[in-house]
């Protein structure tokens, strides 16, 4: 394994893959496959490489332990179109937004899959959830 491959995400593979297929202006439904096809090459590159995850420090128990793998979410996919191809930042921003909006509508996570309805609701009532008041002496 080379140096920095266990933290290393973006491959020359994918790059090639977001070159190909990359455009700031495709469909939501474009977006997610090409973030499918673009994990799934990352898992098969580092299996085949035999690419373990990083190892990481845990404070809790005091010991190390592997990190969890990487994979490539759709943020991950927006971001990389603008480093990569010739998406201006005003194209990236835009397909950005719209994935917000879609993911919120979809009630997706950020790989693009759906969001666990327990959890979510969970989280929701984490934050809707108001700061105790104090009471005046």
């Amino acid at each position: 394994m080379a140096a920095g491959d266990a933290q290393k995400v973006w491959f020359p593979e994918l790059i090639a893959m977001v070159r190909q297929a990359g455009d700031p202006a495709m469909s939501m439904d474009a977006l997610l496959r090409l973030r499918d096809r673009l994990n799934t090459t990352l898992q098969t590159i580092r299996h085949t490489r035999q690419i373990l995850p990083a190892m990481m420090w845990c404070p809790h128990c005091q010991a190390r332990h592997r990190a969890a793998p990487p994979t490539v979410s759709v943020r991950a996919t927006i971001l990389a179109l603008g480093r990569f191809t010739r998406a201006t930042a005003v194209e990236v921003q835009a397909l950005e937004k719209r994935w917000n909006s879609y993911r919120r509508q979809h009630h997706l996570d950020r790989d693009g899959q759906p969001e666990d309805t327990v959890a979510s609701r969970r989280q929701r009532m984490r934050t809707a959830r108001p700061a105790p008041q104090e009471e005046p002496l």
